[in-house]
């Protein structure tokens, strides 16, 4: 199936609606986990956010969710070095996936976060879906591959979010969404819709949260 752009006509003003409704709702932080041991109870629907080290991940979980600064942001890249799950409602479980392609760490710590994240994809039964950030800004990498070659095998749906839309020019996104088009081809776990946010103007938060509550809702 053909990748496409969402935008204003992709989603009902119902599915916006029942959104905004969900995430109007308190969202608090569970717990952290290091190792598969300590994954909590798989009881709801979960949606896991991943993506390279400074890419605008728990700025985006912060927007998402009404917060501030539920997710912790930091100008120092691979900060976050574990699982960090987030409760909305009974319903719903956000998780902040480590950020990868950036360890200032011992090969031993990297390599324990890589075994996590790979038996936490391949064995977690709620996980509905993993939302990929890239930045918009500088497309797709390397370890973005690879990472979506893990969740091909790991039959793990995921989708593109584009973070930082809004220090793209206009003129530039055909070019960006045939480019993202053309990689999400090669891979067959990966969602044909692709959300553009802006954390800071707040660009497609909605669409996202729309997208969300559409797997809790199923």
């Amino acid at each position: 199936m053909a990748s496409q752009l969402a935008d204003a006509h992709t989603y009902s003003s119902e599915q916006l609606e029942a959104g905004r409704l969900l995430f109007s709702k308190p969202c608090t932080f569970l717990k952290s986990v290091v190792a598969p041991a300590g994954l909590p109870e798989p009881d709801r629907v979960e949606v896991a956010f991943a993506g390279r080290s400074n890419v605008g991940k728990s700025s985006l979980i912060n927007v998402l969710t009404n917060h501030k600064s539920l997710a912790r942001t930091s100008n120092t890249p691979g900060r976050t070095r574990e699982l960090n799950f987030f409760s909305l409602t009974e319903k719903l479980y956000l998780v902040d996936m480590p950020g990868y392609g950036y360890a200032r760490a011992e090969k031993t710590k990297i390599q324990a976060w890589t075994t996590l994240i790979e038996r936490y994809l391949r064995g977690r039964v709620g996980l509905r879906r993993v939302y990929l950030l890239i930045d918009a800004r500088h497309g797709f990498k390397d370890i973005d591959n690879q990472v979506m070659t893990l969740m091909d095998t790991s039959a793990v749906s995921y989708q593109i979010v584009l973070t930082k839309a809004d220090k793209v020019k206009k003129a530039d996104w055909a070019g960006l969404v045939e480019k993202v088009t053309s990689v999400c081809s090669k891979h067959p776990a990966a969602h044909p819709l692709i959300i553009s946010t802006s954390s800071r103007t707040g660009f497609g938060i909605d669409h996202l949260r729309a997208e969300i509550t559409s797997l809790v809702e199923d």
